[in-house]
């Protein structure tokens, strides 16, 4: 299920609550998992290791291109921890932001945000 995060939303980057496919790479270990929410400029999920703010990963995400998601495309990318929080059921969840994303990948992610958040399609024109 996709939807926008209820609430007044701050952020430049809106975030969408959104199931994608991620692995994040860090420190000899990789992750498979799913996000819980993302934006253009980053993504929080669920981990299973402790990992600490402000340790660099890798990000390999994959976009549904298509209406009916048989169609994907990939987004790799670098980031770094943000947020770190014990999850009473085991595992961390855990803020990723994009700290080094070529405009490629932040357009790809854009133009799949923008079918939820309209506001995304003015992002889209800026970077374009």
């Amino acid at each position: 299920m996709i939807r926008r995060l209820k609430g007044a939303e701050r952020r430049e980057h809106p975030r969408i609550e959104a199931g994608l496919s991620l692995k994040v790479a860090v420190n000899g270990y990789d992750f498979s998992t799913i996000t819980r929410n993302v934006s253009c400029v980053g993504a929080y999920c669920h981990i299973p290791k402790y990992v600490p703010p402000f340790t660099r990963v890798n990000i390999k995400m994959n976009l549904p291109i298509s209406r009916s998601g048989k169609e994907n495309s990939t987004v790799e990318c670098s980031g770094v921890i943000v947020r770190s929080e014990d999850e009473a059921a085991g595992g961390f969840n855990v803020a990723i932001f994009f700290n080094r994303i070529n405009e490629t990948a932040k357009h790809k992610i854009s133009r799949y945000l923008s079918r939820y958040v309209p506001s995304y399609s003015n992002a889209l024109l800026k970077t374009s």
